[in-house]
């Protein structure tokens, strides 16, 4: 059965807000000058919360602020003169404080969330699942590979917390890397490229497990492996974190801590369509505090950490 949205005239909007590129959906394509390498959740995300009009009558319109804070207050201001009913976000760009201020609900997806409600996986655990793994495989030395601008406040940063935590209680050998955010091909290899070199000079001779928080980076760390050494070196396990179509295709097919992407959208969609329709009540009974829900990761095992078939733990 359908979960409609009570609306007056014609289906409410809701409004997609993106910090790199978006999916242009009249063109199918990226919306950014020049395309972000990491687009994939955010188009996945896109897509899935578009589907979703399959259980909840309203529109989406998507755009794109390029992380720029100027161009983003000029849409959300542009777009409230249209009667914008929703807004879900997924860029990093204007902090949480000042989108709870807006007329209208907002819901993050894996963003800052302190002062709004959102849907993040839980990170932590999926930083726990990715370190336990290595840690199954007795590597010498375990490494994770973040980005500078994973702070405290951003949901990801579970994912450092639950590999400094797992590498403190089992008193494992270990090392936080982090690397430029770069978001184009030709600025991550650059980045990783120094990591590999480092990595088998400081660390020769140990097994070593990398934990690389994202697909991508995962993947483009893997192939500079096989470029210099023409496979995956024996003393290295690696594994990422997203579950991108990226880990199952690459040359090796990466371990990985799966998001519920499509999941994630629907339950945001869930939720800004019932605070979309409280607000529409004779006396609407808003939120006092924000809602926040986790979703579980799921751990799935394959040739860069095991051999043999693909592996799926809940």
């Amino acid at each position: 059965m359908e979960h409609d949205v009570q609306t007056d005239g014609g289906l409410p909007f809701v409004f997609i807000l993106c910090g790199f590129c978006a999916l242009d959906a009249a063109h199918g394509g990226c919306r950014s000058a020049e395309p972000c390498i990491l687009c994939y959740g955010i188009v996945v995300v896109q897509l899935a919360a578009a589907d979703t009009v399959r259980y909840f009558t309203c529109k989406f319109l998507v755009f794109v602020g390029n992380e720029q804070e100027e161009t983003e207050r000029q849409y959300i201001q542009e777009l409230l003169a249209y009667n914008i009913e929703g807004l879900i976000v997924m860029s990093f760009t204007l902090p949480s404080a000042e989108l709870a201020k807006l007329p209208i609900p907002v819901v993050t997806i894996e963003r800052e969330d302190r002062y709004v409600s959102s849907v993040n996986t839980d990170n932590y655990m999926g930083g726990v699942q990715a370190t336990s793994l290595l840690a199954r495989h007795n590597c010498d030395i375990l490494i994770h590979i973040n980005t500078t601008d994973t702070t405290p406040e951003r949901p990801a940063y579970g994912r450092i917390r639950g590999f400094l935590d797992i590498c403190g209680e089992k008193k494992l050998n270990h090392r936080l890397i982090y690397v430029s955010p770069g978001n184009t091909f030709e600025e991550m290899q650059e980045s990783l490229s120094e990591v590999v070199q480092e990595l088998d000079t400081a660390y020769a001779g140990m097994r070593k497990g990398i934990f690389v928080s994202g697909d991508t980076r995962a993947n483009i760390f893997l192939n500079l492996l096989i470029r210099k050494y023409g496979s995956l070196p024996a003393d290295y396990r690696i594994v990422g974190f997203d579950d991108s179509p990226i880990s199952r295709e690459a040359v090796i097919p990466i371990s990985t801590v799966g998001q519920q992407i499509e999941k994630m959208a629907f339950e945001a969609v869930s939720m800004l369509v019932e605070q979309m329709n409280e607000r529409k009540k004779r006396r609407p009974v808003l939120l006092q505090e924000p809602v926040h829900r986790v979703l579980t990761p799921i751990l799935i095992r394959r040739e860069t950490t095991e051999t043999g078939e693909e592996t799926v733990i809940n």
